[in-house]
């Protein structure tokens, strides 16, 4: 098997190559990381990225995956019974520590240093005995919808290289998207997981909140945090979910009871008599929320939903009344735990410290203030201003408390909802990925993109977006949302693995082997 027809496989296909002994895990890192070298593209000694290549990773270890490959082979070659996906590579966002590894957050502030320990995730990819090749970029401290405020340049989409991968998690979508690892890790706090698979024809899960540990996990704002795979195909999104899922005494959140078994339900979908509702506010056509979506996306969700009733799923119309209001209500609760969040980057212990000019003597105040004026970026200075604000006394109820109040009722929308359906769907984002730079000076503009992801987060509910064809005013990819009540993270894969087979019959074949040819990147052609 060549390098090339082994990058393509999928993450189950090579795990079974692996088991039988027709693939050494050594090989399968070594093919990943020979792509990676080949397309990701180099940057320079302060880290940041430059040339045209597609910059999802922003550090490579090089040397221990092929290390860890290297253990893999050798258990099995001893006899030892191994996990499903041992040996299988995998990317990790740099918003979870991992132990000798730099974890960055995207920031300056976090440049060089390397954490003493693993997060959970981690800790449970490696006890999976997954090979872990590096960390991904990512929007700085997970704050934007490109990975364009990453301070190590933006990462590129292998669809087309003028085009914004999403974000904040855009780094592992690229790498999946680009072959450049089978599977990734990324972190969802408003559709940081979903929006850029939309974008990017992947899987990407945003589990039940408190389903994943979060233990290690950077925070940006801790009620809505969750880490989730990102994959090529269902089932290995849900390989992936079963591994990193369940309860930790480390993490005050996570749920004590056990997850659902995602991985059977992703090998024996079935939707009939299974009750799907579309949610009106998210849907393009009614409510303030329906503004500015892409007449390709919706056409795309539509003959989605019209194979979901094809396949025998009783399919319906649900409103959700305060869905208009999630993005207010979260661009008030972000900021403001945010805020409380990044208070600890403080120069004293670790990460950047500046010494501010003309003070021989400075005192700690103006040593932070320094260091955080140089090692926070634009966006990540404007959520803390915000949330700081939006917490101070005498404005704490009028703004912080006021969301609190909204979030209650999109709880209480998701709950009438499904009480009416199994599961709810939408589009993923309301356009296809847009030019690099288009958006940045408008942060409501970038904030929109958020649009149909940002109510699962706000309620704690599962979600998975996944490939749903191509737009034809551009020829990029769309996605096709799937929510389900917490708990049932089981649903979505029952209804995606449906759908996805449904859709790669009728496109002849996975969406990415449609896109441009990614050996031209190093071109930094489309």
């Amino acid at each position: 098997m060549t390098d090339s027809e082994l990058i393509r496989l999928s993450a189950a296909d090579l795990a079974t190559l692996l088991a039988a002994g027709e693939v050494s895990a050594v090989e399968a890192a070594r093919a990943h990381l020979d792509r990676i070298a080949r397309i990701d593209g180099d940057r320079d000694d302060q880290g940041r990225a430059r040339g045209a290549g597609i910059h999802a990773f922003l550090h490579v270890a090089t040397e221990r995956a092929l290390a860890d490959a290297a253990e893999v082979d050798a258990a099995r070659a001893r006899g030892e019974r191994l996990p499903t996906l041992a040996g299988v590579p995998v990317a990790v966002k740099d918003v979870l520590a991992t132990r000798g590894v730099p974890t960055t957050c995207g920031s300056r502030i976090l440049r060089g240093w390397v954490p003493p320990y693993d997060a959970t995730v981690v800790r449970r990819l490696r006890e999976n005995r997954l090979v872990v090749l590096g960390k991904t970029n990512m929007d700085e401290f997970a704050m934007g919808s490109s990975t364009e405020h990453s301070a190590y340049g933006p990462t590129r989409n292998p669809w087309a290289t003028d085009r914004i991968p999403g974000g904040s998690g855009g780094g592992s979508a690229a790498a999946v998207a680009s072959f450049e690892a089978p599977l990734a890790i990324g972190t969802d706090t408003g559709g940081s997981i979903r929006q850029p698979a939309a974008v990017t024809g992947t899987v990407g899960v945003k589990p039940t909140y408190g389903a994943v540990s979060r233990y290690g996990l950077v925070a940006l704002a801790s009620s809505l945090d969750q880490a989730g795979p990102c994959a090529r195909t269902v089932l290995d999104a849900a390989l992936v979910h079963e591994a990193v899922a369940g309860h930790d005494p480390l993490d005050s959140t996570s749920l004590p009871t056990p997850p659902p078994d995602v991985v059977g339900a992703a090998r024996h979908g079935d939707v009939a008599g299974l009750r799907v509702a579309v949610i009106k506010e998210l849907h393009g056509t009614d409510g303030d929320a329906g503004a500015g979506w892409q007449r390709g996306v919706r056409a795309r969700f539509d003959e989605a939903v019209e194979a979901l009733v094809d396949a025998g799923a009783k399919v319906t119309e649900v409103s959700c009344p305060s869905f208009t209001a999630a993005l207010a209500a979260y661009y008030l609760i972000l900021p403001s735990e945010a805020s409380s969040n990044l208070a600890k980057f403080d120069a004293m212990r670790y990460g950047l410290r500046v010494d501010p000019e003309g003070f021989p003597d400075p005192t700690a105040e103006q040593v932070m203030a320094a260091t955080r004026e140089v090692g926070f970026g634009d966006e990540v200075k404007r959520r803390i201003i915000l949330g700081t604000y939006a917490l101070s006394s005498g404005y704490y109820d009028a703004y912080y408390g006021s969301a609190q109040k909204v979030r209650t009722l999109i709880q209480r929308d998701f709950a009438a909802a499904f009480e009416e359906a199994d599961v709810l769907v939408s589009p993923t984002a309301p356009t296809t990925a847009f030019p690099l730079g288009s958006k940045l000076d408008d942060p409501l503009a970038m904030y929109l993109n958020d649009v149909a992801t940002i109510p699962a987060n706000l309620a704690g509910v599962p979600g998975m977006s996944l490939p749903g064809g191509l737009a034809e005013e551009d020829g990029l990819p769309t996605g096709v949302q799937i929510l389900a009540p917490a708990n049932a993270d089981d649903r979505l894969y029952r209804v995606g693995a449906t759908l996805e087979a449904i859709l790669l019959e009728r496109w002849g074949g996975p969406l990415l082997d449609r896109a441009p040819s990614l050996d031209a990147i190093q071109e930094g052609s489309r």
